[in-house]
């Protein structure tokens, strides 16, 4: 399969597209990790801070419980001081856990947990002072200045791991916003590079879609051109052939009289007169035809309604068959109305059933009966012109009443195709329809239905 070169930038264009679309979803879900692990940094410190507060203040939980034993001797106040110390190591041991990826923070719990044997070996031994009764100020002078030298230390020690976590966390919160920042602006750039494309791809496949049009349309045009030429072919090919073999009977009878002389018989003579007229009214008709179809589809037909006797008509009709017609056929009138006058227009409904008799009488055997029935109804007069013919195949009636248009089933039968098609333009002059229903090798009748005047319905 051959790629145009459209067809390869809207590939390209697409599978680009999804690229983008992949990146910047990836690029979104990263942005949502890193948002996630910026707060589990932020909850990591929060507790790191909370456990080194609690230690502080266990520690001087401790120390406030020993000082209230040394000055005061209550049991309550060595046991307040033994649950805090007791605390303090699973607190060390928490905070120790939360520390394990910070070396300098390790080493920072490596100092404060000296610092916090040094205070409790101090504790002791101002407890164990207390008990022995060597609890004076100059004995206890000594180990306060020493604990408090050491309680300073502890402090220090704790605020300078509470900096680390704090510039930790600013660090953290700072990188996480840059590349936050950064990814969102990578994300927009990339959106927009996606619409970019996308509106390429759209504009390129509109491209596509008008350039189609106008193919179908030339294809359409071409088809129709060439339609139309055939048409002409087939035109200029039936006039010549339709006008040929009339006026070749006209030129040989002509001949003949010419030629003839006084013992010619009467009757020769009077046989190629009828010849003569035959096929002059046979062009006659194939003129009228042709200037019917052409002036309806100009739009330009005359219509001259005027009341007209239907059964006379349909009468004088049948006579003029009868005197021009070579064609041993019986055409039967039959009048099932009792409507006899309507505003028609004579020469269009004179051509209306002059066709459809016609071609009665071409598509029919000579020993079969061909019949005009006249009927009507209460907004409608109803032509009907049924025969016992060869009929018409089913798959041929969607073109019945098209120019040049044949059944396939005529054989050598010679005909125009025009009759119908002038059938159908005279009737849509008067507003009138016309239906059909035929069987093959059965017969044919076509049903002409014409609405009446107003003025008519109310006479």
């Amino acid at each position: 399969m051959k790629w145009s070169v459209e067809g390869k930038w809207i590939v390209s264009g697409l599978a680009l597209s999804l690229l983008l679309m992949g990146i910047i979803s990836f690029i979104s879900y990263r942005n949502a990790t890193q948002l996630i692990e910026s707060g589990n940094k932020v909850k990591h410190t929060h507790e790191v801070m909370k456990s080194l507060i609690d230690i502080f203040a266990t520690l001087t939980d401790a120390e406030s419980g020993r000082r209230g034993y040394i000055l005061y001797g209550e049991r309550s106040e060595l046991n307040r001081y033994n649950q805090a110390m007791q605390s303090l190591d699973a607190k060390i041991q928490k905070l120790q856990q939360q520390l394990a990826d910070d070396s300098l923070q390790q080493q920072q719990l490596t100092k404060l947990k000296l610092l916090i044997a040094q205070r409790t070996k101090l504790s002791k031994q101002s407890i164990n002072l207390k008990n022995t009764g060597k609890s004076s100020f100059n004995i206890q002078e000594t180990l306060v200045n020493i604990s408090n030298q050491n309680r300073s230390q502890i402090r220090d020690n704790i605020s300078q791991m509470q900096m680390r976590e704090e510039k930790l966390l600013e660090i953290s919160v700072k990188y996480s916003q840059n590349n936050i920042h950064n990814r969102m602006l990578i994300e927009f750039i990339g959106t927009l590079l996606n619409f970019a494309i996308l509106l390429g791809v759209y504009i390129l496949l509109y491209q596509q879609l008008v350039k189609r049009q106008q193919a179908e349309a030339i294809q359409r045009t071409l088809a129709q051109e060439k339609e139309l030429s055939e048409l002409k072919l087939r035109f200029f090919s039936m006039v010549s052939h339709e006008f040929r073999t009339p006026l070749s009977i006209i030129l040989g009878s002509a001949q003949l009289l010419a030629q003839s002389n006084q013992n010619f018989p009467e009757e020769r003579k009077l046989k190629n007169l009828h010849r003569i007229q035959s096929s002059a009214r046979l062009m006659n008709q194939l003129l009228s035809d042709i200037l019917t179809l052409t002036r309806a589809e100009a739009g330009k037909i005359e219509f001259h309604p005027e009341l007209l006797d239907l059964e006379a008509f349909c009468i004088n009709l049948l006579e003029d068959f009868k005197l021009f017609s070579q064609q041993q056929h019986v055409i039967k009138f039959v009048s099932q109305s009792n409507f006899t006058h309507a505003k028609l227009d004579e020469n269009l409904l004179y051509s209306i059933l002059t066709n459809l008799l016609s071609n009665a009488i071409k598509y029919s055997p000579q020993q079969k009966d061909i019949l005009l029935i006249l009927s009507s109804e209460a907004d409608a007069i109803i032509f009907q012109v049924k025969d016992f013919g060869i009929g018409l195949p089913s798959e041929f009636q969607q073109h019945l009443f098209e120019p040049f248009h044949r059944a396939n089933n005529v054989g050598k039968i010679v005909g125009t195709g025009l009759g119908l098609a002038v059938v159908k333009k005279c009737l849509e002059v008067h507003q009138g329809e016309i239906y059909v229903e035929s069987e093959l090798g059965t017969g044919t009748t076509f049903t002409v239905r014409i609405p009446k005047d107003d003025s008519q319905n109310k006479e």
